[in-house]
């Protein structure tokens, strides 16, 4: 059985704990078996009951009495640490029989994007292996915060070159209005260079069209699919979009 590991990424504060909750909610009220994996050793709560948990082996308050570390660099040290125990996390989930897993990732962006150890931690937990990017909607409701969050989107994507999702999260914040010029935005670049020429000049959207172009090879640039974790839409969306990739179409078997 095809086993899809699904990461959810994004900014701090972008929901990323309450997508994965939702997702699992999603899951279960269509009959289909999956785990849910924290990643994240600050974590002081969540709003759903890991089925594994790397606060097991790891927690940030241990490391700062053990190492003599702030906060922040507690952070750091941790996203490292979680390399160095990721056999017995992966055997910890391959005992486990689901149809999917989906990891939530630390809160704090760059400690799992940007650090040596998370290429670590997608090798031996294999794939297939998605990334779901989080939109945050407090940011991308302005042009300037879209292009923004774009281009941090790319920097994930091309540092892990695995399938990427583009998510707009907490949906059910935007009003209607909102909502549909963000999405508009996300799949319609003329209708983005005018909003950033808006906001920033004739020659930062003429300078900006190259970049777009870009972004748009590489796959970042689509339409995003908008999610509500306290609603449950949106994720049937997110759920074909792996599934189209992970088995060309055919359905999870449900447990």
């Amino acid at each position: 059985m095809i086993t899809p590991h699904i990461y959810i990424v994004g900014t701090a504060g972008c929901g990323k704990s309450t997508f994965t909750a939702g997702f699992k909610a999603w899951f279960t009220n269509m009959g289909v078996d999956v785990i849910t994996v924290n990643l994240d050793p600050g974590a002081e709560s969540l709003p759903y009951t890991p089925d594994v948990d790397i606060r097991e082996w790891i927690t940030l308050a241990d490391i700062m009495d053990e190492y003599g570390l702030g906060p922040n660099g507690a952070q750091i040290a941790a996203a490292d640490l979680i390399a160095v125990h990721i056999n017995d996390i992966r055997d910890t989930i391959n005992k486990i029989k689901t149809n999917a897993v989906i990891l939530d990732t630390a809160g704090q962006i760059e400690l799992f994007a940007f650090r040596k150890s998370s290429h670590v931690v997608l090798n031996a937990l294999g794939t297939p292996a998605f990334i779901v990017f989080l939109f945050d909607p407090l940011i991308v409701r302005n042009p300037l915060g879209f292009v923004s969050m774009l281009l941090l989107g790319a920097s994930v994507q091309f540092r892990f070159n695995i399938p990427f999702i583009g998510v707009l999260s907490k949906a059910d914040l935007l009003e209607d209005d909102e909502k549909n010029k963000i999405l508009q935005w996300s799949e319609d670049q003329d209708s983005l260079y005018s909003a950033v020429e808006e906001k920033r000049g004739d020659m930062y959207g003429h300078m900006s069209a190259s970049l777009f172009k870009v972004l748009e090879d590489l796959g970042t640039y689509r339409r995003l699919i908008p999610v509500s974790a306290e609603e449950l839409y949106g994720f049937e969306d997110v759920y074909n979009a792996v599934q189209q990739i992970t088995t060309g179409g055919e359905d999870m078997s449900p447990d």
